[in-house]
């Protein structure tokens, strides 16, 4: 008999779901809560946890997704929220939620996920080796447009946020080398969490363009829209005069750009379990609003 209870699909218990939260409050600073209250918390989000006397004690969470790999679908799965609450580390509680994911999902072709500097020993245990993100960039130099209709949104306001998400499930990758598709749970969590006062939506092209400006550099962190549209055209758009660097958080793939590469460094590594052996992009970027 375990010493804890293993539970899952719980986001309609919220006794549970406020345990959970509390954990990854205390571990993350993120607090789930707003992001179900809207409606995006779906099946596609799956906590695998166990319990001590009805608390969440330990959690590897499985966000079920399609990666667009050289223009080909693969079934893939994500995962994160790992956290394991201090009093109860170093019992093999993640390893044993990691074992349950793994089996449970041995059919999709890639499992991965981000891990911080702490935990770059305990993955490989699994199956699961590091992959080389590269970080896209390219030189600017801005000429404005003729016709602007830009429309500000807002990531606390309903209406919006509805919006969006419709946008968001009939979405055209904004990869066909390495993108995602199925992602619109995960990108509303960063249009509600990340990227509320960021969010632009262009009229002529029905596009969505999340991005930030700092000094001289534009970061580009999304282009949300039905049909693909040019990166060119959306930047004589949103950019201006004193813009010079344009910084890609994602993969582009119009041969137009004259792109710069350089390896990614953040405080996550990609690891992922190959189990189908997909090929992958020599250089890619993974999309940073389907990033969990």
């Amino acid at each position: 008999m375990e010493k804890y209870t293993f539970v899952k699909g719980y986001r309609e218990n919220e006794p549970l779901r406020d345990s959970f939260n509390q954990l990854a409050t205390k571990t993350f600073g993120i607090d789930f809560e707003i992001w179900y209250r809207n409606g995006f918390w779906t099946d596609k989000y799956q906590p695998y946890s166990f319990t001590d006397n009805g608390k969440i004690v330990a959690n590897v969470s499985v966000n079920i997704l399609n990666l667009v790999i050289n223009n080909e679908e693969k079934q893939a799965v994500q995962i994160g929220t790992v956290m394991t609450h201090p009093d109860y580390r170093n019992q093999g509680l993640a390893k044993q939620l990691m074992d349950k994911v793994l089996k449970d999902y041995s059919n999709v072709d890639l499992i991965y996920l981000f891990a911080n500097d702490s935990v770059l020993d305990f993955y490989p245990k699994f199956g699961f080796e590091s992959v080389e993100e590269i970080q896209f960039s390219m030189d600017y130099g801005h000429v404005p447009s003729n016709q602007v209709r830009v429309r500000k949104l807002d990531g606390r306001k309903p209406d919006d946020l509805a919006f969006i998400n419709n946008l968001a499930a009939r979405r055209h990758p904004i990869s066909r080398i390495f993108g995602t598709t199925s992602t619109e749970e995960l990108l509303m969590f960063y249009c509600v969490m990340v990227f509320s006062q960021d969010l632009y939506y262009l009229e002529e092209e029905q596009a969505l363009v999340i991005y930030q400006i700092d000094e001289n550099v534009l970061h580009l962190y999304d282009l949300v829209s039905m049909e693909k549209v040019k990166v060119l055209d959306i930047l004589s758009k949103i950019s201006n005069e004193n813009i010079n660097q344009i910084v890609f958080h994602f993969t582009p793939d119009e041969n137009e750009l004259e792109l710069e590469k350089q390896s990614y460094h953040s405080d996550t590594v990609l690891f992922v379990k190959n189990i189908t052996r997909a090929v992958l992009p020599l250089e890619f970027k993974h999309p940073i609003t389907s990033q969990a």
